[in-house]
Formats: C-alpha cells, sequence, structure tokens
C-alpha cells in the first residue's frame, strides 16, 4: 500500500506556491485573450510559394494600415496565422488584403479560413465565458454539499478552484492564446475533476461507517490505495487520448487538448493532495457521518 498520506504536508505547500504564482500571473500578466474575446479579424493563409514567409507578410501588412497585426506559423512551414485586432469586418476589406497581398507576394497563396467578431460580440462571449465557468464550480459545490457533508463539498470546491487556477496560470505564464475552446475545456476539467474526487469520496465515507477505530487521517490513505486502480486506468486512457489529439489533431485543437492534459493531472493530483487533506484538516470522524445518518 502507498503511503500518501506521508508526502501531504509537501505537496501542499507547493499546491500553496503555485497557485499564488498563479494569481499573481493573471493579475498583473493577465491571459492571453484571442480573437472570440478581444474582437477583430482572424485569417489562416496557406501559401504556395516557399519564398512566401513571415518577413514578407510582415512588409505587406505594415503598409496597409491596419493596426495592430499579429503574424506566426500556423501547422505546416507554408501555414500562417494572422490576427488583426482592429478592422474593417466587411467583406470589402478581405478582398483589398487579398488585393494587396496579391500585388505584393503574388497570387500563390489562399485564405482557409477567415473569422471576424465585432467588439460588442467579444465582450459578449467573453462574460459569458466567465458566467459559465463561476456557474459551474457553483452547480459542482450544491451537488457536493447535497451528496456529502460540508467539510466534504469544502475539500472538492477546493480542489476545483486549484486545478483551474493553475492551468489558468499555466496559460499565462507561457502566453498562450484564450479562446472559446480553452473556456469549454476549463468547464471539462471542472467535471472530471469533481468525478475523481467523488469516487475517492465515496470509499471514504463507506470507510467512515465500517472502520469506527481508524482515524482519518489513515482511513484516507487506504481509500485513496482502494480507488488507486481505476484511477489510473481512467487518468491514462483519457490521457493517451488528448495526447494523440495534442500531437496529431492539428494546430487548431492543440490549445484545447493541452488545457485538457493539464486538467487530467491536475485533477487526479488535487483528488488525492488537496481534496483528502481538507477531511484530515477538518477532523472528520464516524461521529460526522452518522450525525448526517440520522437527521
Amino acid at each position: 500500500m502507498i503511503n500518501f498520506n506521508k508526502f501531504y504536508k509537501l505537496f501542499n505547500l507547493l499546491s500553496a506556491a503555485l497557485v499564488i504564482l498563479s494569481i499573481m500571473l493573471l493579475f498583473f500578466k493577465g491571459l492571453n485573450l484571442g480573437v472570440d474575446f478581444k474582437g477583430g479579424t482572424l485569417i489562416e493563409l496557406r501559401a504556395n510559394n516557399k519564398n512566401i514567409n513571415i518577413t514578407s507578410l510582415r512588409d505587406t501588412f505594415s503598409k496597409l494600415d491596419l493596426g495592430d497585426v499579429s503574424i506566426k506559423k500556423f501547422g505546416n512551414e507554408n501555414d500562417f496565422l494572422i490576427k488583426i485586432e482592429k478592422m474593417d469586418t466587411s467583406s470589402n476589406a478581405i478582398e483589398i488584403i487579398k488585393n494587396n497581398l496579391s500585388d505584393a507576394i503574388g497570387d500563390s497563396f489562399n485564405f482557409r479560413r477567415v473569422e471576424n467578431v465585432g467588439p460588442k460580440v467579444s465582450s459578449e462571449l467573453l462574460k459569458s465565458g466567465i458566467i459559465a465557468i463561476i456557474l459551474s464550480l457553483a452547480a459542482m459545490l450544491f451537488y457536493i454539499w447535497v451528496r456529502f457533508e460540508w467539510q466534504f463539498s469544502l475539500g472538492a470546491i477546493l480542489a476545483l478552484f486549484h486545478d483551474v487556477i493553475i492551468t489558468l496560470g499555466f496559460f499565462s505564464l507561457f502566453n498562450l492564446e484564450i479562446n472559446l475552446s480553452i473556456v469549454a475545456a476549463v468547464l471539462t476539467i471542472v467535471g472530471y475533476s469533481m468525478n475523481d474526487t467523488v469516487v475517492i469520496y465515496d470509499r471514504v465515507r463507506e470507510n467512515l461507517r465500517k472502520f469506527s477505530d481508524i482515524k482519518i487521517f489513515e482511513l484516507t490513505n487506504i481509500s485513496i490505495n482502494e480507488t488507486l486502480s481505476r484511477t489510473i486506468i481512467t487518468s491514462v486512457t483519457t490521457l493517451l487520448a488528448l495526447v494523440s489529439i495534442y500531437l496529431f489533431g492539428g494546430e487548431i485543437l492543440k490549445g484545447f487538448s493541452l488545457a485538457m492534459i493539464m486538467g487530467v493531472v491536475f485533477g487526479t493530483y488535487s483528488s488525492i493532495y488537496i481534496a483528502n487533506p481538507i477531511l484530515v484538516s477538518l477532523k472528520v470522524s464516524q461521529k460526522t457521518i452518522l450525525k448526517e445518518d440520522t437527521e
């Protein structure tokens, strides 16, 4: 049997440091919001000529007076992602860009994707995304509160907060783009982390009823070991699928799959080293369960 309890304090300190660092990054550096939330135009360009590179594209766009323009490689060597924060979103503006590019670098390119998001729509999407995450956390809190005792509910919500904050902090640290797919990934992380926590909590509560002479410190360790095979199988199979998507799913799915990979890893970790230590700290005992059963 693995003695997980032995490392509680060490990993709790590590988690606290990561959460504080993530909050500082979010507060001082912020998130790299994509076109979905900031508004603007996103163009995916594929070049059919090897002479077309980032430098030539930047020189061309700098002459068009379109404001802040970001250009980077996207997928293979011939694909480029062009992000224009402020411009006319009409189809005529796109045609003007095409014509100017044709005059500067020739016709050996095509626009594979063009996305336009206005400022009003982007602000509404940002607001809706934040509300969705807050409501999902609140719904999970209510579910655990009804399903278990309040001590379990506190542990579960702190584990969820831990997973979401660290994932967002990672995206802030490496300046990775936040778009609607990342919001979907965060919501999925909430569900996954909660599912893993509930499985362990069910076993803890079952063992609390079964063993009256075992303290919660040892009982949580027993419960984690009893559910460990299920946790490993679920996490590894999920990670195999997500890593495959990250490696072979194309550039568009990289952000989503990366957020999910982090969510699975941190969700599994927090179920063991965040959610359960809360029960130990609050000294949950057989009396807690028996009291709830009699009410």
